[in-house]
């Protein structure tokens, strides 16, 4: 589990298509204190950490991704050089600054529109058409690992602002309209539609 919360940005160093495919990520996580087995969410996809190291300085770890992940995310198209939002997983007593997120990607959206509001930036989105009865105004979401606020709804489309801080610490700063986002809805929103059709 996770809170959508990012805790650093790191960087595509190499992907490797073998069975399934091995990603290596730089990062600022100290390699030592990332047991081999642990989650991390990378731009929101949970992946089981492989292998970890440092080199020259700067540590790493590997994951793999099976054709599943790289077909129902972003993963597949990244490239060597990708920057990256990476969340640990929560652990018991941890602060849950966002929402609980799993790590399970829901879908792929896009970004359709960024324009300035304020000091913050004003993004519009296009959800999957499956997608769009689970995102409400006011709710959360989760793009790219990060947890959101929704701010407005229409029909498929919804919007979101990001904040200052957001923006620096995070991928959305460098985010260009027309981009592809890891889309996860919030795990409350997928019960309450189970347990309708239940009705």
């Amino acid at each position: 589990m996770f809170t959508g919360i990012i805790t650093d940005i790191g960087r595509l160093r190499s992907m490797e298509k073998r069975g399934d495919t091995r990603l290596v990520i730089e990062t600022a996580y100290d390699a030592a204190g990332i047991e081999l087995g642990a989650s991390i969410a990378c731009d929101g996809a949970c992946l089981t950490v492989i292998e970890r190291g440092a080199q020259n300085g700067q540590n790493w770890f590997a994951v793999e991704a099976s054709q599943e992940t790289l077909d129902c995310t972003t993963l597949g198209t990244w490239k060597e050089g990708q920057r990256i939002n990476l969340e640990r997983a929560l652990k018991v007593g941890d602060e849950l600054g966002g929402h609980i997120v799993s790590g399970h990607v829901d879908g792929v959206g896009k970004i359709l529109d960024i324009r300035p509001e304020g000091d913050s930036v004003r993004f519009t989105f296009e959800a999957p058409e499956d997608l769009k009865k689970f995102i409400a105004e006011k709710g959360s979401v989760t793009l790219n690992g990060t947890s959101l606020t929704v701010n407005e709804v229409k029909g498929n489309r919804f919007g979101v602002n990001i904040i200052p801080h957001t923006q620096a610490v995070t991928t959305w700063g460098t985010a260009k309209a027309g981009d592809a986002v890891n889309l996860e809805i919030d795990m409350l929103a997928r019960y309450v539609a189970r347990l309708r059709q239940e009705d």
